[in-house]
């Protein structure tokens, strides 16, 4: 049996409260599946963190500018994100599991001098502790945060990291949840918007620039899944109600990246 693995991240973490309505149409719609992994990201938490204790919020190509201290607030925010979908997905009978990606060595990464700092350049999986848990039911949640090959912490983009343990799990789909509907060939115009893109256009779509910000790891995310062997990158608004049923059934507006 296939597995399936979603990112969950932007806007459509904006809510984590027992009233999420996001949280409350995943769990329904997790329901009805087998073999899932929840990869999420916490975007909006680590800025609000940042900015409680006084530091900045710094990007360069849509990854965020991690130092030592923002190191230590992004491991504390994902962990506060994680904890709180995994409550809110027991609470609606789903069989979920909080992990890190540092747990059982998920996901481990060089470390690399550069102007991003304690940044994951690329990230390798070791996926027997998530397909364990995938053989006994369990639906694993997985924040990113990386293993450094020094023994240290590593920020992992959340769509990297999803692109990567899709290739590693042999994922036939990715999909990648935001608060966007559709990739548009010219991010300003709404009606650019593109249902479906090869990996070429994809290709395209970064060296032109038109990928900019936080949709150029989501591209990457996608290009690094399709090198692994995944069939299609669904990438699709996850504010939508119910929106992984909707991306399943084809109900939602979507772009799908294809090989």
């Amino acid at each position: 049996m296939s597995t399936l693995v979603v990112k969950l991240g932007g806007h459509a973490l904006d809510d984590l409260g027992v009233e999420s309505a996001v949280l409350a149409d995943l769990a329904a719609d997790l329901s009805d599946l087998e073999r899932v992994v929840l990869v999420h990201g916490g975007g909006p938490q680590i800025a609000d963190v940042l900015s409680r204790v006084g530091l900045p919020s710094r990007f360069h190509d849509g990854l965020r500018i991690t130092d030592e201290a923002t190191m230590q607030i992004v491991s504390m925010a994902l962990a506060d994100v994680n904890t709180q979908i995994v409550s809110h997905l027991v609470g609606r009978g789903c069989r979920a599991v909080g992990l890190q990606g540092v747990s059982g060595g998920v996901l481990q990464a060089p470390v690399i001098e550069s102007a991003l700092g304690r940044v994951a350049p690329s990230v390798r999986v070791d996926a027997h502790l998530v397909e364990s848990l995938l053989d006994g039911g369990w639906v694993p949640v997985l924040s990113p945060v990386t293993r450094g090959d020094d023994g240290g912490l590593l920020n992992c983009n959340a769509d990297a990291a999803a692109g990567a343990l899709a290739g590693a799990l042999g994922a036939p789909t990715l999909i990648l949840l935001s608060d966007i509907d559709q990739v548009r060939a010219n991010p300003d115009d709404p009606t650019s918007a593109l249902s479906s893109i090869t990996r070429a256009d994809l290709l395209d779509l970064i060296d032109s620039g038109a990928a900019r910000d936080g949709m150029r790891p989501k591209l990457g995310a996608a290009l690094e899944a399709l090198d692994a062997g995944a069939r299609r990158v669904v990438l699709a608004n996850g504010t939508r109600p119910h929106a992984l049923r909707g991306v399943l059934d084809r109900s939602i507006p979507t772009t799908e990246v294809l090989p």
